[in-house]
């Protein structure tokens, strides 16, 4: 039920927001609305506004705005249907058409940074203590003596309050020495270090260049779920154990835990947890589980069956409005830009198209988000409006980008293309949509494994 209502609450807002674009701009430059619809097919409820039918359907998985003569001013029959053929879709410039096309997938944006926005100024943003974790064999910070358990409090004379604030001096940092601050054990200790360029990879695994200093944040895993009948519930783990090793090999993030365990598909290995104040040394058997990787290719990984917390304390720094509004949009840029990096990926197969998802795994996601609270949500909901946004963009007939690209085509040959190359490049459209729907609905079915019963 969590996961239903969550959907319908998430696919229902960014809908009602994207329609209420187009629906906002085309009557702000004067153009008629017959009917503003939530959804496709059966007609659930509609009430008759004073020129505008208002329409919940049975389908939500889309939703339309119709405008008065959107192909020919006169359609419907004109000022003998009772309206003036001013408000024709059609006979209103293109600079008019463009931006009511445009709003939709740029409402979605809006949506996106608002969420964004509001989520910093009423719950703030997640921050990390600045305590050193792991910290690397060879590294800058090795070679000066940093240790784990140290707390950085400024780096090259700028102050450090938390992680984020470390991040950042350092990724202005520069092959020179510079001076690090630390307290430990209550004294305060001064060392000098030379940053280091490094490669790391993307969330594409893409590589890129960064400065570094060869530390980890402090965020020690804690078994939150065991599910049950798995390797960790036979190895008696339980709910609140705190994982301090995997082999014997120091674990100080759950990426890192994560990893040690996937690594070790089939193979038996001691966790090292502590429960009560007490070390316990649990040995554990990880199952062989086939995994595809965002390339296509498919790994064999370990799990053992639990869900992970981090001890870390973490706060939350509230921002004020004006800064929040900035925040947002920052954030929204970010977003987009790797959302338009993805999709990119995927249509020329650095990604394998077996990451494309549809409306069963939005729904799960939703369901998931919604069970660790509202603010997971929200920002869920921001990031599939600003998928939304960018995918409408797409120079697809039946898409907002479809109809832009025919404005486009409009402006450079100075007249419109016939009204039957339109109606064929729309169907063309169509086809490729539902197509594109139906490879979706599969992968949801493949991750859901909803083809067991067949095999």
């Amino acid at each position: 039920m969590i996961t239903v209502v969550s959907f319908v609450v998430v696919i229902g807002l960014l809908i009602l927001i994207h329609e209420l674009g187009h629906f906002l701009v085309a009557r702000w430059v004067g153009v008629g609305v017959e009917r503003f619809s939530i959804g496709f097919g059966p007609v659930l409820l509609r009430w008759r506004g004073r020129e505008t039918e208002y329409c919940l359907s049975a389908i939500p998985m889309g939703g339309y705005v119709k405008m008065l003569g959107e192909e020919n001013p006169l359609e419907g029959g004109g000022a003998s249907a009772g309206w003036d053929p001013a408000k024709a879709f059609a006979v209103k410039a293109l600079w008019a058409r463009f931006l009511i096309v445009l709003a939709g997938p740029a409402m979605n944006l809006v949506l996106a940074a608002v969420i964004f926005a509001t989520m910093l100024v009423v719950l703030g943003r997640p921050v990390l203590p600045a305590v050193i974790g792991r910290v690397t064999a060879g590294a800058p910070a090795a070679e000066a003596g940093v240790r784990t358990g140290d707390r950085v409090t400024s780096f090259a004379g700028r102050p450090v309050a938390n992680w984020e604030d470390l991040g950042r001096a350092v990724s202005t940092a520069a092959a020179r020495p510079v001076e690090l601050e630390i307290e430990r054990g209550g004294a305060r200790l001064v060392v000098s270090l030379v940053p280091r360029r490094t490669t790391v990879p993307d969330l594409f695994g893409e590589p890129k260049e960064m400065w570094d200093i060869g530390v980890g944040p402090l965020l020690t895993p804690q078994v939150r779920t065991v599910t049950p009948g798995s390797p960790a519930e036979r190895a008696g783990i339980r709910p609140g154990d705190t994982v301090r090793a995997v082999a014997g090999e120091p674990i100080y993030t759950p990426e890192e835990l994560t990893q040690a365990i996937q690594k070790r598909p089939g193979g038996r290995f001691t966790l090292t947890v502590e429960r009560a104040g007490r070390a316990l040394e649990l040995p554990v058997t990880a199952d062989r589980i086939r995994e595809r990787a965002p390339n296509g290719t498919e790994t064999e990984v370990g799990r053992i069956g639990i869900g992970i917390d981090t001890q870390a304390a973490v706060t939350y720094v509230r921002s004020g409005p004006l800064a929040a509004v900035g925040q947002g949009l920052v954030q929204t840029w970010n977003m987009t830009q790797l959302t338009v990096t993805g999709l990119w990926k995927l249509l020329t197969r650095q990604i394998d198209s077996s990451n494309i998802g549809g409306p069963l795994q939005i729904a799960t996601e939703a369901g998931r988000q919604a069970r660790q609270g509202a603010g997971a949500l929200a920002f869920f909901t921001a990031i599939i409006s600003i998928n939304l946004g960018v995918l409408n963009l797409l120079p697809v007939p039946m898409l907002d980008g479809g109809h832009l690209f025919f404005f486009v085509i409009e402006a450079v040959l100075g007249r419109p293309l016939s009204l039957r190359k339109r109606e064929v490049m729309q169907q063309l459209g169509f086809v490729l949509l539902m197509l594109l729907m139906v490879y979706a609905l599969y992968n949801d079915l493949m991750r859901l494994d909803a083809f067991r019963l067949f095999r």
